[in-house]
């Protein structure tokens, strides 16, 4: 006799969807991260979205709607106001009589469907949507954002002939001086660009004057895009109302300046680094986005490959040693080394980290901010923090001999360290600790792995389509047409859930280099990079071009993103094969 199904995620089990294992740990992180167990499961890339809402339907015997093919008259969204469709997060699909359709994204939530009946005085029948999907329509059905937009600000502006050119002058302005019925609309403006940067998931705002412009740039998924900008009048007015949000001087303008903004967008609570420079042309502005949800990604999460995945998660528990994360500026190494030590952090751990400046504040972990002004470095924080008896320390660059020395004193000293370095590859971050002074031999005894990373833009999911690579970029890109004939090359047409882009999100390549006997051999040796990087491949390192390789055969990302983020060199015939091999064994669908 056939056993009940408990939940839909014994359908998806059945189906072979999940496996017992992967429904464990998704069931972990949703308690952990206090999200539900479908979230997770997508997150963490074992199943599509569509996958668990289509079995959610299943399983509780309601309508599956696709929004991407789906038209509502414009007749039935009028019956749900904007605000009660954002604030239940749901949205009107179809009226007959005195019964009104609604799509949701958790068939649970039985009050947010008693609330309904009772505010729109009609019967409420349900159907399943995923919640991006909702949100997504939402915004296309009743407008981006509510109220008004910046397009209308702007409009304001150019309607205006008030002058605000003086109000950078003004070293004695404050908060509510910009408050008052002149300067409203550029408190509006500021506001409604930082809103409307979250909505496209920005990670900066760029704020650039010219002769005869202001240019406004958003950084979305690591590519900048123009968006409409203010007359150049407005210039001096907008750096005053962000300076006063950030707490700078409003009347320095011949110096660089930093300082942070705090601001709640919707349900996120958002830091903003603020960075001030001047130019020829007036001050340059930058204003970098920190999403507190960025940190709470899991390893799992950030896109190693199972072998790196496995390797990276015994290193992070090795009592003492140093783990070096490499790469430029941009490329997820702050992620990295924060969802390593969120999976550290416990209750019988101490964590104490020192950065410059604090990104994100992590629940659990003393972090001390570098203070150069009062003489508060680097290597004067990590001489401290050794007298508070540390289990792990994070430091967040070591950019100097003096800091270099200190953190492989603290790990030869029985304590496990992290730290990044901006070189080019996992191999080359051994020369350049070299070149900062310190010994190879002390290089060689206390460095016991270093993970290089960039980030990729990921396709997507809604538009994604399979393509077939010409013989040509095959074997520009390496790829045997045996290979190629199992692959599941793919590409976005471009949608209104990416913006026409055909990308969304990002995911990380990497290349993980364990120093093992003979990699220490060569270290005391003072081998060169290529020599180290070859035996690093001979012991079964794949290098950040082959990773993404890997995604891209299995239909992550495009061999145009790769080639943005990583170049072919000669070790990556090696590593290719390794790449191959394991492609070969794991069967992939198209």
């Amino acid at each position: 006799m056939n056993q009940p199904m408990r939940d839909y995620t014994d359908i998806l089990m059945k189906n072979g969807k999940v496996g017992l294992d992967q429904l464990s740990e998704a069931t972990s992180m949703a308690r952990e991260q206090d999200k539900k167990v479908g979230d997770c499961l997508v997150i963490l890339g074992y199943c599509t979205s569509e996958e668990v809402y289509r079995t959610m339907a299943e399983f509780y015997k309601l309508d599956y709607v696709d929004l991407m093919f789906t038209r509502i008259d414009d007749s039935v969204i009028q019956l749900v106001p904007e605000s009660v469709a954002r604030e239940n997060h749901i949205l009107p699909m179809q009226h007959d009589d005195d019964t009104l359709k609604i799509l949701m994204c958790d068939p649970t939530d039985l009050e947010t469907i008693e609330k309904l009946r009772f505010i729109l005085n009609k019967k409420i029948d349900t159907a399943l949507a995923p919640r991006e999907a909702i949100t997504e329509a939402i915004n296309r059905y009743y407008g981006q954002t509510e109220g008004e937009s910046a397009d209308s600000v702007l409009q304001e502006f150019t309607d205006t002939q008030i002058d605000f050119t003086a109000t950078e002058e003004d070293a004695n302005t404050s908060d509510s001086q910009l408050s008052d019925e002149n300067s409203a609309p550029v408190v509006r403006l500021v506001g409604l660009m930082i809103s409307e940067a979250v909505q496209l998931r920005a990670s900066d705002i760029h704020v650039e004057p010219f002769e005869d412009r202001v240019r406004i740039r958003y950084r979305i998924d690591g590519i900048l895009v123009e968006r409409d900008s203010p007359p150049r009048r407005l210039l001096g007015a907008i750096l005053s109302r962000i300076k006063i949000l950030a707490k700078m001087d409003i009347a320095e303008r011949r110096r660089p300046q930093d300082g942070r903004i705090k601001v709640t967008v919707g349900e996120k609570e958002l830091d903003l680094r603020v960075s001030v420079i001047p130019t020829n042309h007036g001050q340059s502005c930058v204003m970098r986005l920190l999403d507190k949800d960025n940190i709470k990604v899991g390893i799992r999460q950030l896109g190693l490959g199972e072998r790196d995945f496995r390797i990276f998660t015994q290193m992070i528990k090795r009592p003492n040693g140093i783990m070096l994360v490499t790469g430029p500026t941009g490329s997820g190494k702050t992620t990295t080394l924060y969802a390593a030590l969120n999976s550290l952090n416990r209750p019988d751990r101490k964590i104490i980290t020192a950065e410059d400046p604090v990104e994100y504040y992590l629940p659990g972990i003393n972090q001390v901010e570098v203070r150069h002004n009062i003489g508060l470095d680097f290597a004067r924080i990590i001489r401290a923090m050794l007298r508070q008896a540390p289990n792990i320390i994070l430091v967040g660059e070591m950019r100097d001999t003096e800091t270099a020395s200190m953190g492989i004193q603290a790990s030869l000293t029985g304590h496990l360290v992290f730290s990044t370095l901006h070189t080019n590859d996992a191999p080359s971050a051994v020369t350049r600790m070299v070149d900062m002074g310190v010994p190879g031999y002390l290089v060689a005894s206390s460095v016991i792995a270093v993970l290089g990373q960039r980030l990729v833009r990921v396709i997507c999911k809604r538009c994604k389509q399979n393509v077939k690579l010409s013989e040509a970029v095959l074997a520009d890109a390496g790829i045997p047409i045996e290979i190629s004939e199992k692959a599941a090359f793919a590409r976005g047409k471009g949608c209104s859930y990416c913006q026409k882009k055909g990308f969304k999100g990002r995911i990380g390549i990497y290349e993980l280099m364990v120093v093992n006997s003979k990699v220490r051999e060569l270290m005391f040796a003072n081998a060169s990079t290529f020599d180290i990087c070859r035996e690093a491949v001979r012991q079964g390192m794949t290098t950040l071009y082959c990773d993404g390789v890997r995604k891209v055969l299995k239909g992550v990302s495009t061999m145009e993103e790769v080639y943005r983020s990583a170049k072919k060199t000669e070790q990556d015939d090696a590593a290719l094969k390794i790449v191959f091999n394991e492609f070969q064994n794991a069967p992939v669908t198209k």
